[in-house]
C-alpha cells in the first residue's frame, strides 16, 4: 500500500493555501541537489535547507491568501522552518543523523524525489530528446541481437514504452496550446501578440521536436527495421534463446506471469505491439492534432488581421459624405470608383496554401451474408454429442452444496477422504469441493470452514494422491 505509516497524509502539504510556495521550495531544493550545478559531495544541513526555502518563498505567491491569516509567520525564515517540518512529517524529506558528528542532513525520500522530479519536469525548462525513443529502441534491439545481453533487451522494452507516452504528451500539449491561443485572443484581441506566440511555438517546440518525430525519427521509418531485428532474434539458435530466457528470469522476476510462458517472447511481442499502436494510432492522431492546431491558429490570425484592417474602413462615414455632394460630383466619384474596380486583376494561388492531404485506404467490409442452409446429419450428431459431454462434466455451486449436505447427513464435520463417490457427478463434486470455502459461497449464505490435515489421501479408486482437508459447516442457510 502507498498510504501507510509516514505516507498516510503524503499529499497534505500540497492542499493548503501555501501549496504553490511549498512546490517552489521542493523545486529549488531538487535543483540544488540534483541539477547540473549541484555539489554531489555535500549534504545539506538544516540552515542550508532553510536558506533555500527562504529564497523560494520570496519567489512563489500565496494562493487564496487572507490578510487576517498572513500574520501566522513573522518572516520567511519562520515559514521555511514550518515547511521543512511539514515535509519531513509527511514523508517528502528525511532527517538523517551522522552518528560521528551528530549533525542532521535533510535529503529527499525516494518517493519524494520521484514526485518532485515530476513537478520540475512540468515546468518545461529541461531539455529532453523525446523524439529519439524509436531510434533508441532500434539500437538497443540491434545490440541485443549482436551481443545477447539481456540488459539491451530490457532497455529496448523501456524505450518502446516511452514512445506511446511521448506521443500522448505532445498531443496533450498541442491541445493545451490551442485552448491557450483561443483564450488569449479572446482576452486581448492583439493580432501581433497572437502571431508572435504561434510562430514562437513553431520555432522553439515544433521545429526541434515534433517535426523530427514526423520525419527523421518517424516510427513508420524505423518500424520495418525493428521488425527485421525482432524476426532475427526469434530465429536465433535454441541455445542462444534459452540462455537469454534464463537471464531474463533471473534479472527480471517481476515479468514472469506464468512459469510455462516465455519472458523473451513476451517482451518481443510487447515491443512489436507498441510499435504497431504508435504507427497506426498515435502518429495519425498527432498529425490530426497538429493540423487542427495550425488551422485554428491560421483562422484566428486571419480574423484578427481582417478586423485590424477594417478598423480604418469607415463605410458609414463614406456614405454620409457622398450624400452631401451634388449630382455632378456624386456621378464623378462613382464613375472613378467604377473605373478602378473594372480593371483586370490576375490572382495567383499562394503555393503555401496548397497542401497534400493524406488519404487513408479504408479496409473493405464484406457485409454480404450467406445462408448455409440446414446442417447435415453428421453435423447435428456432432453438436448433440458435444452438448451431452458438456452437461456430463458440468458442475455448479448449487450441485456442490447439495452434495456436501447429503454427505454430511446429520453431522457438521467431515474429512475429505470420507466423501462418498457413487457416480460421475459425485466425482466432479469431490474434485471441486474446496471451492465451497470461497468468499462467493459465504456471500450466498453457505459458510464452510476448511482446514488442511497435513496428511495426503492415498489408495483412492479415482485419485492417486490428493490433499486431505477437514470440512466443517458453520452455518447451513438454504439459498
Amino acid at each position: 500500500m502507498f498510504f501507510t505509516d509516514q505516507r498516510l497524509q503524503f499529499f497534505k502539504p500540497l492542499t493548503s493555501k501555501y501549496r504553490e510556495q511549498i512546490v517552489e521550495c521542493l523545486r529549488l531544493l531538487h535543483d540544488r541537489l540534483y541539477s547540473a550545478s549541484a555539489d554531489y559531495g555535500e549534504s545539506l544541513k538544516r540552515e542550508q535547507v532553510l536558506d533555500i526555502f527562504s529564497e523560494a518563498l520570496e519567489r512563489a505567491p500565496l494562493l487564496d491568501g487572507d490578510d487576517d491569516e498572513q500574520s501566522r509567520f513573522r518572516n520567511n525564515r519562520e515559514q521555511a522552518g514550518w515547511v521543512l517540518n511539514s515535509l519531513i512529517e509527511h514523508g517528502w524529506l528525511e532527517r538523517q543523523v551522522d552518528q560521528a558528528t551528530f549533525q542532521s542532513t535533510y535529503p529527499f525520500s525516494r518517493l519524494g524525489r520521484l514526485f518532485t522530479q515530476s513537478l520540475v519536469e512540468a515546468v518545461g525548462h529541461s531539455v529532453r530528446t523525446r523524439h529519439r525513443n524509436t531510434r533508441n529502441t532500434l539500437n538497443a534491439l540491434s545490440a541485443f541481437a549482436e551481443r545477447g545481453e539481456v540488459y539491451d533487451l530490457l532497455d529496448a522494452y523501456e524505450y518502446s514504452e516511452r514512445i506511446i507516452a511521448d506521443f500522448t504528451d505532445i498531443i496533450a500539449e498541442l491541445e493545451e496550446r490551442k485552448r491557450q491561443l483561443v483564450r488569449e485572443v479572446e482576452a486581448q484581441q492583439l493580432v501581433q501578440q497572437a502571431s508572435d506566440q504561434f510562430f514562437d511555438f513553431m520555432e522553439r517546440r515544433f521545429q526541434p521536436d515534433v517535426s523530427i518525430r514526423l520525419s527523421a525519427d518517424s516510427v513508420e521509418k524505423h518500424r520495418d527495421r525493428i521488425h527485421d531485428v525482432l524476426r532475427r532474434i526469434r530465429h536465433k539458435p535454441r541455445d542462444w534463446k534459452a540462455n537469454a530466457e534464463r537471464e531474463l528470469r533471473r534479472l527480471a522476476p517481476d515479468l514472469i506471469v506464468d512459469d510455462s510462458a516465455s519472458v523473451l517472447w513476451q517482451l518481443l511481442d510487447t515491443i512489436d505491439n507498441r510499435l504497431r499502436n504508435a504507427s497506426e494510432i498515435m502518429l495519425p492522431a498527432l498529425r490530426r492534432t497538429l493540423q487542427s492546431f495550425t488551422k485554428r491558429a491560421d483562422i484566428l490570425i486571419r480574423q484578427l488581421s481582417y478586423l485590424q484592417t477594417q478598423q480604418h474602413n469607415d463605410i458609414v462615414g463614406l456614405c454620409r459624405e457622398l450624400s452631401t455632394l451634388d449630382a455632378a460630383s456624386y456621378e464623378q466619384r462613382l464613375n472613378a470608383a467604377g473605373d478602378a474596380m473594372a480593371r483586370i486583376r490576375v490572382e495567383l494561388i499562394d503555393p503555401a496554401q496548397v497542401r497534400l492531404r493524406e488519404r487513408q485506404n479504408r479496409q473493405p467490409v464484406q457485409s454480404h451474408m450467406d445462408d448455409p442452409g440446414m446442417p447435415d446429419d453428421d453435423t447435428l450428431r456432432s453438436l448433440a454429442v458435444s452438448q451431452l459431454l458438456e452437461r456430463a462434466f458440468n458442475i455448479n455451486a448449487s450441485g456442490m452444496r447439495d452434495y456436501l449436505r447429503s454427505a454430511l447427513g446429520d453431522g457438521r464435520r467431515i474429512n475429505s477422504g470420507d466423501l462418498p463417490i457413487h457416480g460421475a457427478s459425485d466425482l466432479l463434486a469431490v474434485s471441486h469441493v474446496i471451492a465451497l470455502g470461497s468468499a462467493d459461497q459465504a456471500a450466498a449464505g453457505f459458510r464452510v470452514k476448511i482446514e488442511p490435515t497435513g496428511q495426503p489421501v492415498t489408495g483412492d479408486t479415482y485419485f492417486n494422491r490428493r490433499d486431505g482437508f477437514i470440512i466443517e459447516l458453520e452455518q447451513d442457510t438454504h439459498a
